[in-house]
């Protein structure tokens, strides 16, 4: 009984992380990135959440990817009923607080992908912060149409 116990510990233990998909940066935590399904040549939003917690603030202040041609970091706002997009130079994350990236405001933006992003793989990037550095992180494909993310985070 305890050696069966253990194997499914072990087994929670390799799966867990995977699921999480979380990634921490000195006082910053970035949560379960993700992106919806795109075609070759298309756009695509990338979302997660970024809690800071250190006594200073923080900027994200850019994104790379050799998945698209540029990468830029974005918001979506509502002018006289029209959706509007446009980049935004940087994301500050207070300190003690967190900014949501998420559909309909602030995201990173895919531009020209390379390849399609395919539900069920993984988008490389790197998050570029004024104060922690950089930090290289996988974004989940979600379905093209999705909303959040299929984890519950």
């Amino acid at each position: 009984m305890r050696s069966i116990l253990l194997a499914g510990a072990l087994a929670a233990s390799l799966v867990l992380p995977t699921l999480a998909h979380d990634y921490r940066l000195g006082g910053l935590t970035i949560g379960h990135p993700w992106t919806r399904a795109t075609a070759a040549g298309g756009a695509g939003g990338g979302y997660l959440v970024i809690r800071n917690t250190g006594s200073q603030p923080d900027r994200l202040i850019r994104a790379e990817s050799t998945a698209a041609a540029n990468v830029e970091l974005h918001t979506m706002t509502m002018q006289g009923g029209v959706m509007r997009m446009r980049p935004v130079q940087d994301i500050v994350i207070p300190a003690g607080g967190e900014v949501k990236l998420e559909p309909g405001g602030l995201h990173v933006m895919f531009l020209n992908t390379r390849e399609r992003f395919v539900q069920g793989q993984r988008v490389s990037a790197r998050l570029v912060f004024e104060r922690a550095g950089s930090i290289e992180i996988e974004f989940a494909v979600e379905a093209a149409g999705a909303r959040s993310s299929g984890h519950g985070h």
